[in-house]
């Protein structure tokens, strides 16, 4: 009697299809978790370039109206059509340093800018300072800070702390004033400590 060799089951390739499939899905996984990944990367960095950016008071430069270690909130869509105004406190650089450092404009384009007696003049006249400050204790420009003009430059901007005895500013002949490319942001809340939440002030200085 011829013996019959039975044919292989079909069966026998389903574990085989079930790997590919393990493998589809787990590949499929990855990418959209990369997806998301990079997703939520770039939209971070639109809201920061764009929209709002954290930054933490680092030091006593602009005492009394920031304090160290609180942590504000600096909108940027403003600025993107606007330019800064007088007395708005904003985020910036300075020239060949990666810090983020927090001022207040004091003066604009065309501007020049004095101070005699802890008092600011802009143009020759004085301007009233409203908010809580440290005064000068000594007039610019003098001193250490003379050999540079007091005039605000095309598409300058002239950056004070509060704070102005203990201040590394538009005063110091290494920062001097501003390009407006180095302001980056308008410092609009402060958001931590909780117990001092907080919007910071806006002051209309008007034409001096």
């Amino acid at each position: 009697m011829a013996e019959i060799t039975p044919m292989p089951s079909a069966r026998r390739s389903k574990p085989k299809s079930r790997r590919t499939k393990k493998q589809k899905s787990l590949k499929r996984e990855i990418a959209e978790w990369t997806l998301t990944i990079v997703m939520a990367v770039a939209l971070a960095l639109l809201i920061r370039t764009v929209l709002f950016e954290p930054v933490r008071v680092d030091g006593n430069s602009m005492l009394n109206t920031l304090t160290n270690g609180e942590l504000m909130i600096a909108t940027k869509w403003h600025y993107l059509w606007n330019d800064p105004e007088r007395f708005d406190v904003v985020i910036c650089k300075y020239p060949d340093r990666n810090a983020i450092f927090v001022k207040r404009v004091v003066g604009l384009p065309g501007d020049t800018v004095e101070i005699r007696d802890g008092e600011l003049y802009i143009n020759g006249r004085q301007v009233d300072q409203p908010f809580d400050l440290v005064r000068d204790i000594r007039d610019f420009p003098s001193g250490a800070y003379s050999n540079k003009s007091t005039l605000v430059p095309p598409g300058h901007f002239f950056v004070m702390g509060d704070n102005r005895n203990n201040s590394n500013d538009s005063r110091n002949i290494d920062v001097d004033t501003l390009p407006r490319g180095m302001i980056r942001g308008h410092v609009r809340y402060v958001v931590f400590p909780f117990s001092k939440i907080r919007i910071i002030p806006q002051y209309d200085a008007g034409e001096p």
